[in-house]
């Protein structure tokens, strides 16, 4: 730059906050505060040395609602907090209220992933973050529920499942004594309808997790001994895990690709209906049933529901079932999406080799 440029650098004003606080020192000084370095106190609307609108909004916004009563909001003949109304706010789409006389609801599953696990290698349990996914799933479950509302608390026999059982069953017990509500919330209890997809092994039918390890020793033995053909269990299970440690994604090969060994996406759905079934007659009081399970099962669950798949469940992502009366049909809602289905009865089983 040149001595004849008349562009200038330097800033000659004062920036704002540092005008204020020059004005705010001045105004004390003026007052006798003979303190140059003093901090003024705040001052409240309306007060002495400051325009009723001067504040900043959010901070008149911040001291009317401190100011007021808590209200009270009154719906269908129950009464709650806007502050509650917020928190249980949800995507779901609901019907409208002139139609929820029709629609009425008998039972609602919830089926909800485990928590983020320590690995997939053995039957490993949940890290300490996979516990508290879990704990606050279960907070926010408690919300849902009203008070003379009983739950019935169901996992999958694996690790994994019944500590996220645990920790949905001390999360909703916090909640409940948080927001008031008096539900009859039983223990977690593990049921066999819930368990994983399996894979036929010479050990008869495993959890595709349990497996891994048979399938890891035998392939080790085989490349060892460098002799004899690979068993056909043996071939698909080695392309389903190495799908998985290639970066793809082994539960949509699974629900898209035929494989012998593999239990079907179809009797997984079916699994999940029987478990629900056999809940429903031996707690025909329970209104609400959790079940802590695993991804590829929810997976197939979801995409029998939609008629697409929506994706792998995030850890302890939620599906939701709502059984309407009769039991006939139900709405499944997975992520914003709700589609009306009809319910397998628990009877009815196609024998297709007969």
């Amino acid at each position: 730059m040149t001595a004849t440029d008349p562009r200038r650098i330097d800033r000659y004003e004062a920036p704002n906050y540092l005008a204020k606080y020059r004005d705010r020192q001045t105004r004390k000084g003026a007052d006798g505060n003979g303190s140059s370095r003093s901090y003024a106190a705040p001052v409240e609307p309306g007060a002495a040395g400051e325009a009723p609108d001067s504040a900043p909004l959010y901070l008149r916004r911040f001291r009317e609602r401190a100011s007021s009563a808590p209200t009270v909001v009154e719906y269908e003949g129950k009464s709650f907090t806007p502050a509650l109304a917020e928190a249980t706010r949800g995507k779901e789409v609901a019907a409208p209220v002139e139609r929820k006389a029709s629609e009425k609801i008998v039972c609602e599953i919830s089926i909800i992933r485990h928590g983020i696990t320590q690995g997939y290698s053995t039957d490993a349990g949940l890290t300490p973050m996979g516990g508290w996914q879990a704990h606050r799933r279960g907070h926010e479950l408690a919300r849902r529920w009203d008070s003379g509302d009983k739950v019935r608390l169901v996992c999958a026999d694996t690790n994994r499942a019944r500590q996220t059982a645990e920790q949905i069953h001390r999360g909703a017990l916090d909640g409940l004594q948080m927001w008031g509500h008096d539900v009859e919330l039983s223990e977690p209890e593990p049921i066999p309808e819930l368990r994983n997809f399996g894979v036929w092994t010479p050990d008869g039918l495993r959890d595709v997790t349990s497996a891994f390890r048979q399938y890891q020793s035998t392939m080790e033995k085989l490349e060892r001994m460098a002799m004899g053909d690979r068993p056909r269990w043996l071939v698909e299970i080695d392309r389903f895990y190495r799908t998985q440690l290639g970066g793809a994604d082994p539960i949509e090969m699974w629900l898209t690709i035929p494989m012998m060994y593999f239990e079907p996406p179809a009797l997984c759905v079916r699994r999940f209906w029987r478990g629900f079934h056999r809940l429903m007659s031996e707690s025909p009081d329970h209104r609400r049933i959790v079940a802590a399970t695993h991804s590829g099962p929810m997976r197939a669950f979801a995409t029998w529901a939609h008629g697409y798949d929506p994706g792998e469940p995030l850890n302890t992502e939620e599906i939701r079932v709502k059984l309407r009366e009769g039991g006939k049909t139900a709405f499944v809602s997975y992520r914003n999406r709700v589609t009306e289905v009809h319910v397998p009865p628990a009877d009815e089983f196609p024998a297709w080799e007969a």
